[in-house]
């Protein structure tokens, strides 16, 4: 049965008869059932309790006779249907189709480039300019810029090139995305972190009068540039607006909108212009396509006239060029193919809207895939509009769900990698970040994209979305995935919303309020798989997941501060994430769990007794060494499969009654690091040069590490790192600057965060045209200390990404600039800049800023550049700011004659 329902999901929708669909929706229904009673038949029948006494054995046998006898009568239901389809499959004549089976796929090296370089972009740069020269523009009065149009035109693209395009000074930038159900207070706190991470900090409690008034007086005196994207309604609009000044310090707002109307309005109190975002020219749709599809603009003669009708179709629509030439790159480059491609776009797209044109492709798009494809993409409908989607946490919930094919656990997070790299390819999914290493750190899907697979998961029950809508709205009365998008009050739909939850094998919660059911039906969860929610303090919910038998996946926000007991009896779970909680201590169970995979939780929880127990576990952060017992911490060492480890040391002062579990300690990791171990991050107490070189020594050969993190600070850069030439990734706080060139012969390392607190005789850290041959991304921190940087030719020749942290109060007096010899970086495309204005005056951080830009335009690349302030408030008046450069000086000239 499943396997017809493989082979009816490669078929288009166009080609399936209604009887024939009818059909394929009551079987897929069917096969959910079946997959239920199972899991229902082997959890009554595993293993009971071996301490029960003889009275709970008792009655433990008597509920399931009871039970059995259930679902013996449901089993015969379920036969008499399964030959109800089997004589209407024979009367139908369903013709079978093959499934593809899948294969290893790699992240098609065009698309980070498609994604992230603008040089990449076409038929942007007269827009663009236009709007730069809105802003730019000398009114004081606040000025408002609104792109409209309908969806897949571009119109984020254009207002984040401007953003990054953009040298004017401004006190503040923030971007957020607002979505057709807007959470006000989250978007309002969402900008709040972006100009003051302080003030939000203090935020979590804050109701709407609260944040306002708060926002609005950190932007009352501050010239600030905001993108407000994807706008759908006058209201939201209204709300955001009350919270930003209209102050006459230039400040200025880009907003994006697919209505008309929303845009005017966005204007109408402000000196506004409203820019229609217009498809694609024909010379532009050519360069955009062929770029995706070929890699550069030239197109085969035996495929030009057939390109050129499929792109007709695409009405210059740029989402459905991406999207169409997604489909095409997975192709054999053949006219017999591309003639298909053609001809499957219906003839009337021409006729159609803008919209229709886009979902016609996107039909197109979706019903090439292949089927396990299909449902790997029809379940990120659960996540709400413009998320950011961590593709760590995504392929975890695929494998839970039982999306991803494979036998062994391995091989599942293998394919569930080259199935997200596959959607990329075929410009199903957009990658938002991906890291120096190539890897997808970020993904999102373009609103138009997610608008469909929306209304296809919802069409075959395969989720059900509840965003303040009403439950009984839905024609089946099965929930199968569930995913609660909006806040929903204490009792407020707890009738309508009890369905038959007993199917339920998915719920995602993305608000921190009440489920719209009663508890004791939650408990009813039988079959329950993922379970992703936020709960509020005191929630009744989570006490009954011990329910839950068939859970693989548990991910819980909020305040709850332990796990019950009951924990233990989810013998089938592999994933466990608390991070976000303010659990203090495990549960003893913990250590039943015998198939767990990843163990997520906050810094300065306790190692549990027995950790050797989980022997399944790959991923483990968070816990807290300093608090566990030594026979624990020599337990970690037997986790043979441990890959990433993050673990916290609370105690920070120097105590010789610790040794042991140091001790204890460097034997774990020694033992880890042997195994499998590719990424340790420490923190507090383990950053020392002694235990590093204990743990190197204890390990005998080259160690596979690929990340290593240190939070706590070396006097210098340890000799010992010479050895790691395994690492792509470090970080690492030193004190003195010697041995940068330890770092600088890791030969494959690529990215590079350095945090240093250097004393005032130690004025540059120059980096040399040898070594750092692989680094793509250096981030450089510097705290409260005299240090500049400099790069000599020759430096780092493949770095793309720089990110500084400077400290602004030194760097006109001392370096003469924020930084020298950024022309020397030949690779670099983009510079973030963080200036610490703590001690200095406004005109010497304005100057700094200057200078930053004026070396980012010198450069032949043209990087774009990102500027902000930290510590702002800090800053010192002219009048002291000048005694304080006369004593800086004398110190300088001190330290530079010894």
């Amino acid at each position: 049965m499943n396997a017809v329902l493989q082979r009816l999901g490669d078929m288009d929708d166009d080609q399936i008869d209604v009887q024939t669909k009818e059909w394929r929706n009551k079987v897929r229904e069917l096969s959910y059932d079946i997959e239920d009673c199972i899991d229902r038949f082997l959890q009554n029948h595993s293993s009971g309790d071996a301490n029960a006494n003889l009275l709970q054995k008792g009655v433990r046998k008597m509920k399931k006779l009871w039970e059995n006898h259930q679902i013996g009568d449901e089993i015969k239901q379920l036969k008499e249907r399964v030959i109800e389809e089997k004589e209407r499959h024979e009367r139908y004549k369903i013709a079978d189709r093959l499934m593809v089976a899948p294969q290893h796929v790699r992240l098609d090296p065009r698309v980070p480039a498609l994604y992230e370089q603008a040089k990449n972009l076409v038929g942007i740069d007269k827009p663009r300019e236009q709007i730069i020269g809105w802003i730019k523009s000398e009114e004081k009065q606040l000025k408002v810029v609104s792109i409209f149009g309908t969806g897949g035109l571009g119109k984020t693209t254009l207002a984040m090139e401007v953003y990054h395009k953009i040298d004017e000074s401004f006190d503040c930038r923030a971007m957020v995305s607002v979505s057709r159900t807007p959470d006000i207070k989250k978007l309002l706190r969402d900008i709040l972190f972006q100009i003051n991470e302080r003030e939000y900090e203090k935020s979590n409690d804050w109701e709407m009068e609260q944040l306002i008034p708060k926002l609005r007086k950190n932007l009352e005196d501050k010239r600030y540039f905001f993108i407000i994207d994807d706008i759908w309604s006058t209201d939201a609009w209204k709300q955001l607006k009350s919270a930003l000044p209209a102050n006459d310090n230039k400040s200025r707002i880009i907003t994006t909108t697919r209505i008309r109307d929303v845009a005017k309005s966005c204007c109408c109190d402000f000196v506004g212009h409203m820019y229609e975002a217009m498809p694609q020219s024909e010379e532009n749709s050519c360069k955009l396509f062929f770029r995706r599809v070929f890699s550069s603009e030239d197109c085969p003669k035996h495929l030009t006239e057939a390109a050129s009708v499929i792109l007709k179709k695409c009405g210059g629509l740029p989402l459905a060029i991406i999207s169409i030439a997604g489909l095409l790159s997975n192709k054999n480059p053949t006219v017999e193919v591309w003639t298909k491609i053609k001809n499957s776009i219906s003839s009337m797209v021409e006729k159609d809207s803008p919209v229709d044109k886009m979902k016609r492709i996107l039909f197109l798009s979706y019903f090439d895939l292949p089927q396990y494809l299909k449902t790997c993409l029809l379940y990120l409908s659960v996540f709400p509009e413009d998320s950011n989607i961590d593709p760590r946490r995504l392929i975890r919930l695929w494998v839970a769900e039982g999306l991803i094919l494979g036998q062994s656990r391995a091989c599942t997070e293998q394919s569930g990698e080259s199935y997200l790299h596959e959607l990329i390819n075929r410009s199903m999914i957009q990658p938002s970040k991906i890291g120096a290493d190539g890897r997808v750190k970020i993904c999102r899907i373009h609103d138009v994209i997610l608008d469909f697979i929306v209304s296809q998961a919802e069409e075959e029950n395969f989720v059900t979305i509840l965003n303040n809508s009403d439950p009984s709205d839905y024609t089946s009365n099965k929930f199968r995935r569930l995913s609660l998008q909006s806040g929903f009050s204490e009792g407020s739909k707890m009738p309508k919303a009890s369905k038959d939850l007993s199917h339920l094998r998915s719920l995602h919660m993305f608000k921190h309020e009440s489920l719209p059911v009663v508890p004791s039906e939650f408990a009813k969860c039988q079959v329950l798989r993922v379970l992703a929610i936020k709960l509020r303090l005191g929630d009744n919910y989570i006490k009954h997941v011990g329910h839950f038998c068939e859970l693989k996946y548990l991910r819980i926000k909020g305040g709850i501060h332990k796990l019950p007991e009951e924990i233990g009896k989810l013998q089938h779970l592999q994933t466990l994430d608390l991070a976000y909680t303010r659990i203090e201590k495990l549960p003893a169970s913990i250590v039943q769990l015998q198939k767990l995979v990843h163990l997520l939780i906050p810094f300065g929880v306790p190692l549990p007794d027995e950790i050797g127990n989980l022997q399944a576990l790959e991923v483990l952060s968070g816990i807290d060494l300093d608090r566990a017992s030594v026979k624990s911490i020599y337990g970690l060492g037997e986790l043979s499969k441990l890959r990433d480890v993050r673990i916290w040391w609370s105690d920070s002062n120097e105590d010789n009654s610790k040794e042991g579990h140091r001790t204890a300690c460097i034997s774990s990791l020694s033992k880890l690091v042997k195994c499998s171990l590719q990424s340790l991050r420490l923190a507090r107490g383990l950053s020392n040069p002694d235990v590093i070189a204990s743990l190197m020594i204890s390990c005998g050969f080259i160690p596979p590490l690929r990340r290593l993190v240190f939070y706590d600070e070396f006097p210098t850069i340890p000799s010992q790192f010479a050895s790691l030439v395994n690492l792509t990734r470090l970080r690492v706080e030193v004190g003195g600057v010697g041995g940068l060139e330890i770092l600088a012969s890791l030969p494959i390392l690529q990215s590079l965060t350095l945090d240093t607190n250097s004393d005032v005789s130690n004025l540059r850290w120059v980096i040399s045209g040898q070594g750092f041959q692989n680094l793509r991304k250096f981030n450089f921190e510097i705290r409260d200390s005299v240090v500049g940087l400099m790069f000599e030719p020759g430096a780092m020749p493949k770095l793309q990404r720089l990110k500084l942290w400077l400290y602004a109060r030194w760097q006109l007096d001392v370096h003469g600039g924020p930084v020298l010899g950024l022309h020397h970086l030949s690779a670099l495309k983009s510079i973030a800049l963080v200036f610490n204005c703590n001690g200095a005056v406004a005109a010497e951080v304005e100057s700094s800023e200057d200078d930053a830009r004026a070396a980012a335009v010198s450069h032949p690349n043209c990087p774009t550049l990102d500027i902000q302030r930290y510590n702002e408030r800090r800053m010192k008046t002219s009048q002291t700011n000048s005694k304080r450069r006369l004593i800086t000086k004398q110190i300088i000239d001190s330290a530079c004659k010894l």
